[in-house]
C-alpha cells in the first residue's frame, strides 16, 4: 500500500506499459467490487474527437456561476496529475490521490491473478474518479471526459443525464476504425436508451450513423446545423463572439474567450446541454449563469497566448483536425507575421496531413520529440515536411530557447503538438520567459 503521493503516482503511471485494453470487463468487475459507486453520480458524459475538454469547461463554468459544485474527470493533464480528477477546476489534494489508489490498489492485484488481466492506467484512474465521486467526496454532477472512442471506453459504465459526441475525425484509426462511419459507430456507443444527445458531428456518413443510434435508443437528439445553429459569429480580440438558435430560446451576442470558429461549436454544445439540464433535470440555471459562464470559462493550451511580447501561442493540435483549426486561426489573427512553429507529436498519429498543413503557413519549423512511450522522433518528422526552411532537435527545451532568441519585431512562435508535450513543455517555457 501507499504511504505518499509520489509512490500512489509512479504505481499509477507504471500500468502505461500495458497500453490501451478495451472493454467494459475489468470496469464492471471492479465497481461490483466497489459496491457501484458509479451508480450514486449525476452526470454528463462527453465523447468526441476533439473539443472534449473545452466543452467540458463550457459546461462546468456555467453550472458554477448556477451555484453547483461541479466535479471533472478529464485527460490527459496539463500541468499535475490531480487534474485529472477535479472539483469546480481545482485539482483534488494529494491525500486523497493517495486515498484512493489505496483503494484500487487491492483490487488491481486481484484482478492480475485473475483471466481479466491486470487493469490498464485508464482503468484505474476512471475506477479511482468513480469512487471519489461516488463515495469519499460527492457533487452536484460530475462531468466525464471519453478518454479513447466511446463503445468500450472505461468511463462508459456511466448512465448520465446528457451525453455529448463534439465531432469526429479520423484519428485513433488502428483501434477505431478508418472511416468517419466506423469512428462514429465507436463513438455512438455512449448513447444510452432515453438520455438526450447533442452533438456537432458534421460528416454525413458519420451523422447518419450517429442519428440510427439515437432512433435505436430512442434517445432526444440536438445536432448543430439543425436543432442548434451558430450564426452572426465574429472574431474579436480575446476571443469569440455569436448568437445561437437552440428549440428552446436565442442566445444573443454570446462571448468565449477561448479563440477560434471552432471553439464556438464547442460552447453551443454546452449552451444547449445546460438547457436539457435545466428543462428536464430542474437544474437551476439562469441567462446570466450562461453568459457569465461561457465568458469566464478558460482551458490550457488551447491557442493559449503565453507572451505579447514576443507574441508566443501554445496550442494542442494533436490530430489533423486540431491542426487544421490551428492553422486557419493563425491564418485569420496573423497574417502580417512570420510564423516559427515547434512541433512534435505521437507516432501513432497521421503525421504526415498534420505536417503538410503546417508547412504550409510556417516561415520556419523545428521538429522536437519528448520522453514518452509512443512520442515520435524528431528527425522522423523532419522527413516528413516538405519546409524549406525545416529544422530537427532532440532537445526540445533547446530548440525552444534558440527559437525565442532569434524572434524578430513582427515574428511569432507556435508551439504545438501533443498535449502530453504541452504539459511537460509550458512549465519550462514559463521560466524561459522569465529569465
Amino acid at each position: 500500500m501507499f504511504t505518499t503521493y509520489e509512490e500512489a503516482v509512479s504505481w499509477i503511471h507504471s500500468r502505461l506499459r500495458l497500453g490501451v485494453k478495451p472493454g467494459l470487463k475489468r470496469m464492471e468487475w471492479m465497481m461490483e467490487k466497489l459496491d457501484h459507486p458509479e451508480r450514486r453520480i449525476r452526470s454528463v458524459h462527453i465523447g468526441g474527437t476533439n473539443g472534449k475538454g473545452s466543452t467540458v469547461t463550457y459546461l462546468r463554468s456555467i453550472l458554477q456561476e448556477a451555484g453547483y459544485e461541479v466535479g471533472t474527470f478529464t485527460s490527459p493533464y496539463f500541468e499535475q496529475f490531480n487534474e485529472r480528477i477535479s472539483i469546480n477546476g481545482v485539482p483534488i489534494p494529494d491525500e486523497d490521490i493517495v486515498k484512493l489508489a489505496n483503494n484500487i490498489y487491492p483490487l488491481s492485484v486481484e484482478m492480475e491473478g485473475s483471466e481479466l488481466g491486470a487493469p490498464t492506467e485508464f482503468e484505474i484512474i476512471t475506477a479511482m474518479a468513480f469512487q471519489y465521486f461516488g463515495r469519499i467526496n460527492p457533487v452536484d454532477i460530475v462531468l466525464f471526459e471519453v478518454g479513447l472512442g466511446g463503445r468500450f471506453d472505461s468511463t462508459n459504465i456511466v448512465l448520465p443525464l446528457v451525453s455529448i459526441i463534439t465531432n469526429i475525425g479520423l484519428d485513433h484509426t488502428a483501434i477505431l476504425g478508418d472511416t468517419h462511419a466506423e469512428i462514429a459507430f465507436e463513438k455512438a456507443g455512449i448513447i444510452k436508451p432515453g438520455i438526450s444527445l447533442v452533438t456537432a458531428v458534421k460528416q454525413e456518413e458519420a451523422l447518419e450513423v450517429i442519428k440510427e443510434k439515437t432512433t435505436e435508443m430512442k434517445a432526444p437528439i440536438y445536432s448543430l446545423g439543425s436543432q442548434i445553429v451558430i450564426k452572426d459569429h465574429s472574431s474579436t480580440q480575446s476571443g469569440e463572439l455569436f448568437t445561437q438558435k437552440t428549440p428552446y430560446k436565442i442566445w444573443e451576442s454570446l462571448e468565449i474567450s477561448m479563440a477560434g470558429k471552432h471553439q464556438t461549436e464547442n460552447a453551443a454544445l454546452a449552451v444547449m446541454a445546460s438547457e436539457v439540464l435545466n428543462k428536464f433535470y430542474s437544474f437551476l440555471i439562469e441567462e446570466e449563469h450562461v453568459y457569465n459562464g461561457l465568458k469566464k470559462a478558460y482551458w490550457p493550451g488551447r491557442f493559449e497566448m503565453i507572451s505579447n511580447e514576443p507574441v508566443i501561442v501554445i496550442d494542442g493540435a494533436h490530430n489533423e483536425e486540431g491542426v487544421t483549426a490551428l492553422v486557419n486561426e493563425l491564418g485569420k489573427r496573423f497574417k502580417k507575421n512570420k510564423v516559427n512553429i515547434v512541433f512534435t507529436a505521437l507516432a501513432d498519429k497521421k503525421l504526415d496531413k498534420m505536417i503538410a498543413n503546417l508547412d504550409a503557413i510556417a516561415d520556419k519549423i523545428t521538429f522536437v520529440q519528448f520522453d514518452y512511450p509512443r512520442a515520435a522522433q524528431a528527425e522522423a518528422l523532419f522527413e516528413l515536411s516538405s519546409s524549406k526552411n525545416k529544422f530537427f532537435n532532440k532537445n526540445w527545451q533547446k530548440a525552444i530557447e534558440e527559437n525565442i532568441s532569434t524572434l524578430e519585431h513582427n515574428d511569432i512562435l507556435v508551439i504545438t503538438g501533443s498535449l502530453y508535450f504541452l504539459s511537460e513543455m509550458k512549465p519550462v517555457l514559463l521560466k524561459i520567459l522569465q529569465k
